[in-house]
């Protein structure tokens, strides 16, 4: 009984940023789940061979590239998953990008725009699109990928940028549980720690960052993608039927310190 509730059994699910890293592993978690997924990227090489590894592997999978920054592109892609299956079960908003190593009195606006426009303004207008749809048909389950930067400020690298456009992920995750709970709708967050990427290895050859990004975290490692996904497969499911508005902490004991 309690198992099955993490199942996804003919749930149609998108994700964004899906083509790599913490995207890749998120939809791969979904189809395990027994989901149908549509991946979403805007990178389109890199996407066609997400969706190819997949489906070799068995999974019932599809591609749609979106750059999220588009508001007609959103709705195209909305409109055309609408289109071929009728509903959106689950929504998970993974698309997101670090422009880090600018202090704040130096930054430029294109710096600080390009951050907020991908993190946070991508995500509302996905949100905005797909739960829209989920509204119309009874419920669905949104999950966003905020930060442990979100509640903390990093160190050593300055990235006010990014820091503030994750903690409007997480305000903008409880306001749209506050607005779309009663009406079944559910929107909770992941807040990872830093995830042992491609992106990320460099960390292993700089003292100063493995120092902050590995020492101080109680764990005294980075997190895998996998560990991510599964935060959100539990979110996405009914096994969190109960919970709106949450943001999951899953860095590792990092904001302990």
């Amino acid at each position: 009984m309690y198992l099955d509730k993490f199942r996804l059994d003919g749930k149609l699910a998108v994700v964004t940023g899906a083509a790599r890293g913490i995207g890749f592993a998120i939809a791969d978690a979904l189809t395990q789940a027994g989901a149908r997924v549509v991946l979403t990227d805007m990178h389109q090489g890199a996407l066609d061979e997400a969706v190819s590894k997949l489906a070799t592997a068995g999974a019932q999978v599809e591609g749609e590239r979106l750059d999220v920054t588009d508001v007609a592109a959103v709705q195209r892609v909305h409109d055309a998953v609408i289109a071929r299956h009728g509903r959106v079960d689950v929504l998970v908003n993974n698309a997101g990008i670090a422009i880090s190593n600018h202090p704040a009195e130096t930054m430029s606006d294109e710096v600080w725009d390009r951050v907020i426009d991908v993190n946070l303004n991508g995500v509302f207008r996905c949100c905005r699109a797909f739960g829209k749809s989920m509204l119309e048909h009874g419920g669905g389950s949104i999950v966003n990928v905020g930060s442990m930067s979100g509640f903390i400020v990093n160190r050593p690298q300055e990235q006010a940028n990014y820091n503030a456009s994750k903690a409007g992920v997480h305000h903008l995750t409880r306001s749209l549980a506050a607005e779309w709970g009663a009406r079944g709708v559910r929107v909770n967050a992941v807040a990872p720690t830093y995830i042992d990427t491609e992106m990320n290895k460099y960390v292993y050859e700089n003292e100063e960052m493995y120092r902050h990004w590995v020492g101080g975290t109680p764990m005294n490692r980075l997190g895998r993608v996998d560990e991510v996904a599964s935060v959100v497969l539990f979110l996405a499911s009914d096994a969190a039927s109960l919970m709106t508005g949450s943001i999951v902490l899953a860095d590792g004991g990092y904001v302990c310190w």
